[in-house]
């Protein structure tokens, strides 16, 4: 006879191994949340269009969970970051790991823009060139590297936190890690304040995090339900072009970085990276990834204050998939032009693209706004942007997608350098 205990044990270990990861549920809920766009795209209910309906009563509920992620970044942000300068014991060792951040987001998002250039460049016979005398667009106003380097500094303690002006917010984070570690003694307490209260945030960001399937549904099922009879006009082979090169740039570039400086075999790397990019897609929100991207980080080998540090400054300046679709909607705006770009604009388009990931840093909708400055470089009307405007929320799905990923890899590749860096060091010690 097969005791109690023993059949209670079987089935105890079959559920165990039958609890499916979160990046299931995400998918579910983001498959659950397209067929739910297509079924409402043409349906009445309640004597509305289902349009207006998924807007009214599905698009909130997505609207409360994207909130709860809101309103974790910033905490998260400023205790992680503090509680890193402060593990670290050295104010030299944040900087190094500043600098090689920099090099590496400067580096692939000029990477991105040529490569977006190029598949552009082979494509442009297949664009439906369109009318431009319709178009316009007003854009931004646009900061200067000044402005954008002295509004890098609070001027108010609260007001960052409260704006959610995330280079601030590193910066506060960043000068109260350092004033702990100069105070000695004294700073020990403020010290253990801060690691407790990491710690409380990021339980409580475990727990919002549990909701995102739902979020997830909710978020994609009215841009499906508006935009689903768009993806047949005339911009799909340009939406085609800009995703084949997010696709291209994850795999190729992301794959070689993380296996050749990071050691971590690029298919780990996606599968952990696979629930934030996800919710990065649905979301089209970098800084609302943000708890998602830090999670999948420390999963992937980075240390929780090399993530906490790396990955804040990513969501802000890191813009591959923006430089990828800036690079394929300046060749198409010149097609409609009826201009043939040389490649001295096109190396003033990646040189532009590459410098305005920082310039244009914490500016709303970023991604218009470097749009608006690659065209003035090379002399293409800046009304163009009113071709493609209307396709952004698709576009930025895709290249919010491709930013987190390469936010994580960086985390991931600066937090395995430091770990050689510390055991040369320690080595050259004990010798």
């Amino acid at each position: 006879m097969v005791s109690k205990d023993t059949i209670r044990g079987v089935f105890t270990l079959t559920s165990q191994k039958k609890k499916m990861p979160l990046a299931f549920w995400i998918f579910l809920g983001l498959i659950i949340g397209i067929v739910a766009g297509l079924l409402l795209m043409n349906a009445n209910l309640f004597g509305m269009t289902g349009v207006d309906f998924a807007k009214a009563y599905i698009q909130p509920w997505g609207t409360i969970f994207l909130n709860l992620l809101k309103f974790i970044v910033v905490p998260i942000v400023m205790f992680s970051i503090a509680a890193g300068v402060i593990s670290m014991k050295d104010i030299r060792r944040v900087g190094a790991i500043g600098g090689k951040t920099l090099i590496y987001y400067m580096c692939t998002t000029a990477f991105a823009v040529t490569l977006a250039l190029i598949l552009a460049t082979l494509s442009k016979g297949m664009f439906v060139v369109l009318d431009p005398s319709g178009a316009s667009y007003t854009p931004a106003e646009a900061q200067s590297v000044m402005d954008t380097i002295v509004n890098i500094f609070p001027s108010n303690f609260v007001k960052p936190m409260a704006e959610a002006s995330m280079l601030q917010v590193i910066v506060i984070a960043l000068f109260v890690g350092f004033g702990i570690l100069l105070a000695g003694e004294k700073g020990i307490l403020a010290g253990q304040v801060v690691e407790s209260f990491n710690e409380v945030f990021l339980k409580v960001m475990d727990f919002i995090i549990k909701l995102s399937p739902i979020g997830v549904a909710c978020l994609i099922c009215p841009v499906v339900a508006e935009n689903g009879p768009m993806l047949l006009t005339n911009l799909i082979m340009v939406l085609a072009v800009a995703y084949a090169g997010y696709i291209v740039h994850m795999v190729v570039v992301y794959s070689f970085t993380i296996k050749t400086l990071g050691g971590v075999s690029p298919l780990k790397f996606f599968k952990e990276m696979m629930p934030a990019m996800m919710m990065a897609f649905s979301s089209a929100s970098s800084v609302g990834t943000l708890p998602f991207t830090m999670e999948a980080a420390e999963r992937l080998g980075a240390r929780r204050e090399v993530a906490g540090f790396v990955l804040p400054l990513g969501s802000t300046i890191n813009m591959d998939g923006t430089a990828i679709y800036q690079g394929v909607c300046a060749v198409f705006i010149a097609a409609c032009y009826g201009v043939d770009l040389t490649l001295g604009q096109m190396i003033t388009i990646v040189l532009t693209a590459t410098l305005a990931s920082i310039g244009t840093a914490g500016v709303p909708g970023a991604g218009l706004v470097m749009l608006a400055m690659v065209l003035e470089s090379v002399g293409l009307p800046v009304a163009g942007i009113g071709l493609v405007v209307g396709f952004d929320r698709i576009f930025d799905m895709g290249r919010t997608t491709v930013n987190i990923t390469g936010d994580a890899a960086c985390a991931t590749i600066v937090s395995k350098l430091d770990d050689k860096r510390n055991a040369k060091l320690a080595a050259k010690a004990k010798a």
